[in-house]
């Protein structure tokens, strides 16, 4: 046995297995099993990446303040209140680490992102997922969970991995039913492909006193920038004071910033990556309903498929990478009988219905 030893919170967690984008014996498969960016970065990002390549000997700057200028002025909001980060991953940990801790309490949605739960173990704080109805965050059921315990609540909106949502009215009531000094923290991932009328992730909510709600936004998905790992949190003053507190120093490289900078500016890629979604999401839908498929009512980038039990799943996981497709299982949030299929490009999704109605046939 070694002579030093972690915390023993640490080994309670099972680390993350990212989804997979090789098939052994495949060459070149679609890799539809990561939510990304099927239109990639807007190349003003590309470019603005490439010219940061001379300055490489040089340390970025710490507190992201371009970026945080840029964010602010585009979304009518302080820089002051503008965390970056590497990832909105990096921000989950840092909130778990700084506001909960052993006898705490960390709750969120049975299906809720795999980080909250990761994050909490970390922090030495003990996880407490709540039961969902229809795979839906369910506001009552977070409500009772609650006890003098709870520090933070985690709810992504929309979801991942389920795609489903909670209304603005859902997410108002349960900032309203939580106790002052809990943390609501709403991860808005995926929030620029919502297109409905009662979505709303809760930005107004991060000035109402006492300043108790976090939301965390990521350029991992419709700016397609998911290699440099950028993302923010949207806070009350003292909050983000908390949070560059326990950041990194250097945690956000400058040619990630400056690419984010330039996504962020390329208004008309955003358009055409979220026009995209908007055509093939509901086509994937309907074609994968057709066959007879349960499929979660999605408004990220992303369809969750239901099989009739696991093994259909695995063998239907199989079939597909055997085609050069790539899908997530699920069986890690306890979703066995579940496929995740990110949107991907138009033969890529014809391709993945192709497969799936040769398995069902």
């Amino acid at each position: 046995m070694p002579a030093v030893k972690p915390n023993q919170h640490i080994l309670k967690i099972v680390p993350y297995v990212a989804g997979e984008a090789e098939v052994e014996g495949v060459s070149d498969p679609a890799k539809l099993s990561s939510n990304e960016s099927p239109l990639g970065p807007s190349p003003q990002a590309l470019r603005a990446y490439a010219g940061a390549a001379a300055t490489l000997e040089r340390y970025p700057d710490g507190g992201a303040s371009a970026l945080r200028t840029a964010l602010a002025e585009q979304h009518g909001a302080s820089p002051e209140q503008i965390v970056c980060g590497t990832g909105s991953e990096q921000l989950i940990d840092i909130l778990a680490q700084a506001y909960s801790g052993p006898g705490d309490e960390v709750i969120f949605g049975q299906y809720g992102f795999i980080i909250y739960h990761l994050a909490t173990l970390a922090s030495g704080a003990t996880p407490v997922p709540v039961p969902e109805v229809d795979f839906t965050l369910d506001v009552d059921g977070l409500l009772e969970a609650v006890t003098d315990r709870t520090r933070i609540v985690f709810i992504a909106n929309p979801n991942n991995p389920t795609g489903t949502h909670i209304s603005t009215e859902e997410v108002r009531r349960l900032r309203a039913g939580l106790p002052e000094q809990v943390l609501l923290v709403i991860d808005a991932a995926y929030c620029e492909y919502a297109d409905v009328e009662d979505y709303g992730f809760g930005w107004e909510l991060v000035n109402d006193d006492p300043g108790n709600t976090v939301v965390l936004r990521t350029f991992s998905k419709i700016y397609g920038l998911a290699a440099l790992r950028v993302g923010w949190a949207y806070c009350p003053r003292e909050v983000a004071g908390v949070l560059h507190r326990v950041r990194g120093v250097f945690n956000v490289s400058h040619p990630a910033q400056v690419a984010a900078i330039a996504a962020l500016a390329d208004s008309e890629h955003t358009a055409r990556a979220k026009a995209h979604n908007q055509q093939w999401l509901p086509w994937l839908s309907d074609q994968i309903s057709s066959l007879g498929l349960e499929v979660s009512p999605s408004l990220g980038n992303f369809v969750l498929i239901h099989f009739a039990d696991p093994e259909q799943s695995q063998a239907a996981d199989l079939s597909l990478r055997q085609g050069g497709i790539i899908l997530r299982p699920v069986g890690g949030y306890g979703l066995p009988q579940c496929l995740r299929a990110s949107v991907g490009l138009g033969h890529e999704n014809e391709r993945m219905v192709e497969l799936l109605k040769d398995f069902s046939s």
